[in-house]
């Protein structure tokens, strides 16, 4: 009986043995077949040249395809959603975002996801800082003038985003956190209405992408007198940040790819060397600054706890600014 079982605690031994080997063995050979990005929002969006320049990196590094699997819906919940469910074993990765990963958790709003202990970041892609544009009937050229402004006429100046609780929204309530300020916030069904009616002088300011502003900036319909990443960007570098007046803003969202919990560390790792790759070759950083954003490479261990703290911060700005889940 003894000897008996000593051959079955063998056995199982060598099959764990075995299991493990082959599991080693398919992590060395990664990939073998297609790997699919779940991006959370619609075709054409700012996420889609992201993606595509990570896709048709790592199709051309690994050799094999790289699909680009749209998936939007639930304020960029079900996309996350979709890769939080998906086997860990490299084939299936997310392009997250801080919509996804941030807001809504930190709102306190239910998603079907941890945005913390469901992924294993791979690493930050980029940032895409918003712009701080006013009518240009608005006599302020920066954001000192502005606030000052506001200050003397309390609750005249209002400003338009394309929903509460968007990063749009969020911008403002914090300069209001910061300034001392209350700039009236009047939401819409999307970014397009906004702009319409900050052109036809309706609303006064905005926080707003820099591709979607440039036109109108360009047109001298619209003044851009502040920008919401904590320094100035390549693309617009006469454009001050808000944060060198006020110190702590910042008004960024941003990008970055992920895979599901459990995937193994040497997948992680291998594509995280190759997302680093891709962010420090000049054509994909040329394509990135030309789009107003800026490449991020780093760590997963960086991008975990950035993740963290941006849930912290916005979870404050909320807070403060009396901001719930609807």
């Amino acid at each position: 009986m003894r000897k008996h079982r000593t051959v079955s605690i063998l056995a199982a031994a060598l099959a764990i043995a075995g299991a493990l080997a082959a599991a080693h063995a398919a992590e060395m050979n990664y990939p073998t077949r297609p790997i699919r990005i779940i991006v959370p929002y619609p075709p054409g969006g700012s996420t889609d040249p992201t993606a595509r320049a990570f896709g048709n990196w790592l199709s051309d590094k690994f050799g094999v395809s790289v699909v680009i699997d749209n998936r939007p819906g639930a304020g960029a919940t079900l996309g996350h959603g979709l890769a939080a469910k998906a086997t860990p074993d490299g084939y299936t990765l997310l392009l997250g975002t801080s919509g996804g990963l941030v807001t809504g958790p930190a709102f306190g709003t239910k998603v079907p996801y941890d945005p913390v202990r469901d992924f294993a970041p791979i690493g930050l892609g980029v940032y895409v800082p918003f712009l701080l544009v006013v009518h240009a009937g608005v006599s302020a050229k920066n954001v000192t003038e502005l606030v000052v402004s506001a200050k003397s006429q309390p609750s005249k100046f209002n400003f338009g985003s394309p929903g509460a609780g968007t990063p749009n929204h969020l911008g403002m309530e914090l300069l209001n956190a910061l300034t001392g300020t209350r700039f009236v916030h009047v939401p819409y069904k999307g970014g397009g209405p906004a702009m319409v009616d900050l052109l036809a002088g309706r609303i006064h300011a905005l926080f707003g992408g820099i591709p979607y502003c440039q036109p109108q900036i360009t047109a001298g319909k619209i003044r851009a007198i502040g920008i919401g990443h904590p320094t100035r960007v390549r693309s617009m570098p006469d454009v001050p940040a808000i944060a060198e007046t006020y110190a702590g803003f910042n008004n960024t969202t941003w990008f970055g790819l992920l895979a599901p919990a459990a995937t193994p560390r040497a997948i992680v790792t291998r594509l995280n060397t190759e997302t680093i790759k891709a962010l420090n070759a000049p054509e994909i950083r040329t394509a990135i600054v030309a789009q107003g954003s800026e490449a991020m490479p780093g760590s997963p261990e960086q991008f975990a706890e950035y993740i963290k703290s941006e849930i912290a911060r916005i979870g404050r700005i909320a807070r403060t600014a009396g901001i719930k889940a609807e």
